[in-house]
């Protein structure tokens, strides 16, 4: 299993070009199936958790072409097994996404209860209740979603869907959905997340008819069939926060080309208030920092509030930063696993259920850590790279599933970091 060994202690100088979004680029590659002609994505990034959901899509009999410049090509026109396994699906909870397009275009899906990060409860039943609202019928048996049409129905119908939490997995299912449904489908309570808008803006190209998208209400008029589009994913915005919070954390200069500060408006406010020099620029993000940052507190919310993605990385620089901080985590019960690893390295923190109390200390030492999740993963990164010594982080798979060669990137500013296999 592979390690990362870093040695802290190294400025971050020079540019970064973040990668496509996952969380993009995962119901885009599932949009693909709506449609029997060959759809083109550019700016995909090169991710486990992208390769689980390629195998996936060309399990169900999908043709697929894939280059090293991030383009991919899927042709769904020959899909013949409408079913996401288990043995594919364990790994990964954005496989959910594959219900809504196969439900709309076949009548029918067999999707596993997803797997994932093991950073709390999110459930499925806001799916299952949006898809029964559009007129499927669905049992859950034997760990599957068994979703078809009722008998005489060709498709699915239009509905209003309010779900009972904001769900963005949830949103992009009924929109993909509702694209191929009869009538209007309003969705209420929708998640506005910048990937969910860029899934619209794909969709759109594909003839889809939706208004409302990055908005809290979304409306689609269904239409009879899809067609094939080329669509470049968008940047991914808990990239670029992750490397801004890793040159903010060590001091440094560095511009992020293809970062979008416009989809980052939570976490740069609060790195302004550290003492960061925070800019946007043409194609990018520039960060300045030097000194000792002051400690900010935060809460976690849906976007456009702080994203809770990225509530383990700005904790590092709260930990080394001058001052007490709160970080309130409202999202996942479980997203702290990652504190008790902080500690390891020194780090003073407080935990209180969903509140994490720290006292800033003025240097952290290198010590063995293991990763628990991805975002996790990327906090022990930074973590390491400010520490005095070296740190040794293990269980880097979680760090492969949604970071495009994040150790060869930050080689490339500088950093002394290298997997070690």
């Amino acid at each position: 299993m592979d390690k990362l060994l870093i040695r802290g202690g190294r400025k971050l100088h020079g540019e970064v070009r973040i990668s496509g979004a996952k969380n993009a680029a995962l119901p885009e590659l599932c949009a693909a199936l709506l449609t029997d002609q060959p759809v083109v994505l550019k700016n995909v990034p090169r991710l486990k958790d992208v390769a689980t959901m390629l195998t996936l899509i060309r399990n169900m009999g999908v043709a697929i072409e894939r280059d090293s410049d991030g383009m991919v090509q899927i042709d769904s026109a020959k899909l013949s097994f409408p079913e996401a396994p288990y043995e594919l699906v364990k790994t990964m909870r954005a496989s959910v996404l594959a219900l809504g397009p196969l439900l709309a275009r076949f009548g029918e899906a067999t999707v596993s209860l997803p797997g994932g990060c093991a950073i709390g409860s999110r459930p499925v039943d806001q799916h299952i209740k949006g898809m029964q609202a559009m007129g499927a019928e669905i049992v859950v048996e034997h760990g599957y979603m068994i979703a078809k049409l009722p008998k005489g129905r060709e498709r699915l119908k239009g509905a209003n869907i309010r779900t009972d939490m904001i769900t963005v997995t949830g949103t992009e299912n009924f929109l993909m959905a509702a694209t191929l449904a009869e009538g209007e489908t309003v969705l209420e309570n929708a998640a506005q997340e910048p990937e969910i808008t860029d899934l619209a803006e794909m969709l759109i190209k594909m003839g889809a008819r939706i208004e409302g998208h990055g908005t809290s209400r979304i409306t689609i008029t269904g239409v009879e069939k899809l067609k094939g589009c080329t669509h470049h994913v968008v940047p991914d915005r808990i990239e670029a926060g992750t490397f801004l919070c890793a040159v903010a954390a060590t001091g440094g200069d560095v511009v992020l080309r293809n970062g979008r500060a416009d989809h980052l408006e939570a976490v740069i406010e609060k790195l302004r208030e550290a003492g960061a020099s925070v800019a946007a620029v043409e194609d990018g993000i520039h960060l300045h920092s030097e000194g000792r940052l002051i400690a900010q507190s935060f809460r976690t919310s849906e976007y456009p509030g702080f994203p809770t993605d990225m509530q383990a990385q700005f904790m590092v620089l709260n930990v080394i930063a001058e001052g007490p901080s709160k970080v309130t985590e409202t999202i996942f019960e479980n997203r702290f696993m990652h504190v008790n690893e902080l500690l390891r390295l020194g780090a003073k923190i407080q935990l209180d259920g969903k509140f994490a109390v720290i006292e800033g200390v003025p240097q952290l030492s290198g010590a063995n850590v293991m990763a628990t999740d991805l975002r996790a993963s990327a906090s022990l990164v930074i973590a390491g790279l400010v520490a005095n010594g070296e740190t040794l982080v293990e269980r880097i798979y979680h760090l492969d599933r949604g970071y495009d060669q994040m150790e060869a990137k930050l080689r490339g500013i500088g950093a002394d970091i290298e997997r070690i296999q």
